[in-house]
C-alpha cells in the first residue's frame, strides 16, 4: 500500500482479492501473497472505522453540550 488509499479503495481491493482467491487457477503462492495484502487492508480499514467512530462520538458530545 505505497500510495495513499481511501477506505473505499481498500474495500474495492478486498473484494478483488476475495474474487481472485476463489478462482481455482490461483496458485498457493499467489493466494498467500493476496492473503497478506488483504490482512494489511483489513487493518487499514479497521483503523479508519475506529477513527471515524471516535470523531462521531466527539461530535455527538459537542452537540449534547
Amino acid at each position: 500500500m505505497a500510495e495513499k488509499k481511501t477506505f473505499e479503495d481498500a474495500i474495492k481491493r478486498l473484494e478483488e482479492i476475495s474474487d481472485k482467491i476463489s478462482m481455482p487457477e490461483t496458485g498457493l503462492d499467489e493466494s498467500i501473497d493476496l492473503y497478506a495484502e488483504a490482512s494489511k487492508l483489513l487493518n487499514y480499514c479497521n483503523k479508519k472505522l475506529n477513527s471515524a467512530e471516535l470523531k462521531i462520538e466527539k461530535l455527538m458530545e459537542s452537540v449534547e453540550e
